[in-house]
């Protein structure tokens, strides 16, 4: 099974990222499964939250937060100097950071992989906004090879008909071009 731990800011839509991965992963015959943890209070905008999805090729039985995940997703680089995402990463996991900027990753070099991805300057160039879910997607695609990028445009489209499921599709499009052209 691997888990992935996703951490953001309330309005980032880091739940809708952990169901995209996990109906992503669906598409691809796997199971999954994807679910919020708001730390008490409930989800405000712009207090940092996370959220969960699991992907196996089996029946997911387990039902608790993830807390030695495979991989994190960072959607808000200043998160990074609030919490410790790195927190029960297992040995030679990876993680995706939201950022143009280059990295100096906080601790444990070595045996993590760091991939730093431009997710909200791909949206901002596609929509206009700092909607980054879809460009970590695709990067997700990528940097993992869990789910594939024609399941993630599936998975996209079922949620977002029309014009918004396209332009969210070409970011995610985008995001997996970056990543693999820079041989993430």
């Amino acid at each position: 099974m691997k888990e992935i731990r996703i951490h953001g800011r309330g309005g980032q839509g880091s739940l809708v990222l952990a169901q995209f991965i996990a109906i992503a992963a669906l598409e691809d015959g796997k199971f999954s499964q994807a679910f919020p943890f708001l730390g008490g209070g409930g989800e405000r905008r712009g207090k940092a939250i996370q959220a969960f999805a699991r992907i196996d090729d089996r029946f997911i039985r387990l039902r608790s937060r993830v807390h030695h995940p495979d991989y994190v997703m960072v959607q808000d680089p200043t998160i990074l100097n609030e919490f410790d995402v790195l927190e029960g990463l297992k040995e030679g996991g990876t993680v995706l950071l939201n950022t143009e900027k280059s990295l100096a990753p906080p601790h444990r070099e070595g045996l993590i992989r760091w991939v730093v991805v431009p997710a909200s300057k791909i949206a901002v160039e596609v929509l206009g906004r700092h909607l980054m879910n879809a460009a970590l997607l695709g990067a997700f695609c990528v940097v993992t090879k869990e789910i594939s990028l024609p399941s993630v445009e599936k998975a996209i489209k079922k949620r977002f008909p029309g014009e918004v499921g396209r332009q969210n599709v070409e970011i995610a499009r985008k995001a997996y071009e970056y990543c693999l052209k820079e041989g993430k």
